[in-house]
């Protein structure tokens, strides 16, 4: 992995990541990353390791193409988010950004995944795709949700396409696939139909042996709860295997930061700490 890591930074917009348990601890044990990319690892050894990805403006401009590779050995521990949310921003020329994970966990480590929101601007284009492989014992939190755009200044949904699309895998059997596609040339992204009165969409994933009774627990509290007309804030959960998924809508990003973080307080558990109490 440390050889293709090299190769593969060399790359614009390319950066990898390796994580290994050694000595009791998760360690950071390769970490490259080349512009617009940037990779920070705030806390580099400990029970878990912290990184963030960032990028040169706080956003893609047109035409960026970014990809991160990234590795945690057997018993390894990860939370890795992102400096703030990742704007997409405008897109005269009509050149498409986009963005690429891979991550491979080995055995028994365990990944929280959890970047801000992507905000893409009034004319943006963007396209991101992200593979999860897990081996046995292993265990994926995962977040992804995006907002309306600059909505305080009047941009509501008026990008010209946002796409996402997650895959995860394990012990090479695909458990979970989801992809979202809003192109502003199939009509009003406003319309009832489609994002309406919402302008924060997030999907969280639960999965891996590690997180099913989490996940049995989620699972439960959601289905108790009651249902209300017009609520500012949805909430919905589904069963995978050994796992489940939130999904989650509102008018308020906030609040959906909120909802989010409420749901994953067991992370500090895992991580020996509260990754988002200075943040969120």
């Amino acid at each position: 992995m440390v050889a293709f890591a090299k190769n593969y930074s060399k790359e614009p917009g390319g950066a990898a990541l390796e994580v290994e348990s050694v000595c009791g601890a998760s360690a950071v044990t390769s970490a490259l990353a080349r512009s617009p990319l940037k990779l920070l690892t705030p806390r580099a050894r400990g029970r878990s390791v912290w990184a963030c990805t960032s990028s040169f403006g706080g956003g893609l401009v047109a035409g960026d193409q970014t990809r991160l590779d990234l590795r945690l050995g057997k018993n390894a521990r990860c939370f890795l988010g992102t400096q703030a949310s990742t704007k997409i921003y405008r897109n005269p020329n009509q050149l498409p950004c986009g963005h690429v994970t891979r991550a491979m966990l080995d055995e028994n480590s365990l990944l929280v995944f959890a970047p801000d929101p992507v905000q893409a601007f009034a004319g943006s284009s963007y396209s991101q795709r992200q593979e999860f492989h897990l081996a046995a014992g292993a265990g994926l939190v995962l977040v992804d949700w995006f907002t309306s755009g600059r909505a305080a200044r009047g941009e509501r949904w008026q990008f010209s396409q946002f796409t996402t699309r997650n895959e995860v895998f394990v012990a090479g059997e695909r458990i979970f696939l989801e992809s979202i596609l809003l192109d502003s040339a199939d009509g009003s992204l406003t319309s009832p139909a489609r994002t309406g009165r919402f302008n924060c969409f997030a999907t969280v994933l639960l999965a891996g042996e590690p997180l099913r009774a989490v996940a049995g627990e989620l699972l439960q509290n959601i289905s108790a709860a009651p249902v209300e007309r017009h609520a500012a804030l949805v909430v919905s959960a589904s069963p995978v295997r050994d796992g489940a998924v939130l999904r989650v809508a509102g008018e308020q990003v906030e609040a959906v930061g909120r909802e989010l973080h409420r749901r994953l307080a067991f992370v500090s558990e895992f991580l020996g700490d509260d990754p988002w109490a200075r943040k969120w």
